[in-house]
């Protein structure tokens, strides 16, 4: 029995969705911007998609996350980036 998804989306796509939603720092709009599918959408493919459990965690993990809205988050513009980690000059990483 074949998967339903939105039209034109393939199996990658989905693949994708499901990595971008389990990374924090990705905000639901990226997913939208890209695919197309708005976050209710992605929480019912990840719903459809998941085990039982690993929906649950996600779930719990996701909800009230500031990082994955971007009205919600702190910071405006780039990557957080550690104090520690060194700059990349010339495809070589600078010591310390």
């Amino acid at each position: 029995m074949a998967k339903k998804y939105k039209e034109g989306m393939t199996d990658r796509d989905v693949n994708r969705i499901i990595e971008m939603a389990w990374e924090d720092r990705t905000p639901f709009e990226a997913i939208l911007m890209q695919f197309g599918v708005t976050e209710k959408e992605v929480i019912e493919l990840m719903r459809r998609e998941m085990k039982a459990s690993s929906w649950r965690m996600w779930r719990a993990r996701v909800q009230g996350r500031s990082t994955k809205h971007l009205k919600k988050r702190s910071f405006e513009e780039g990557r957080h980036r550690c104090s520690r980690q060194g700059h990349i000059n010339n495809n070589k990483i600078s010591k310390r």
